[in-house]
């Protein structure tokens, strides 16, 4: 468990993230740590997704991350790859 300081000198026990979510394939709900997420940031709303893999039936999913999600999911530790245009 890893320690976090709200307060200066005052520190916080701080659990491994957990992530909810769902699979558009199965219907399953469930919570992914970080390290089950990758997180695409493209140069538009349509390149920028996160991804998993279902762990009940094992689909490979993809949704699109506004900037909230992406800010909950880098702020969470979700490996980030960052997508550069060619243009």
């Amino acid at each position: 468990m890893t320690e976090a300081s709200v307060l200066p000198g005052v520190p916080v026990a701080v659990g491994p993230v957990l992530f909810k979510a769902a699979c558009p394939d199965c219907r399953a709900r469930f919570e992914l740590s970080a390290g089950a997420l990758r997180l695409a940031i493209g140069g538009s709303r349509r390149t920028t997704f996160y991804s998993f893999t279902c762990p009940e039936c094992g689909t490979a999913v993809r949704k699109p991350a506004g900037e909230r999600i992406v800010e909950l999911l880098t702020g969470g530790g979700v490996r980030t790859l960052r997508l550069h245009s060619t243009v």
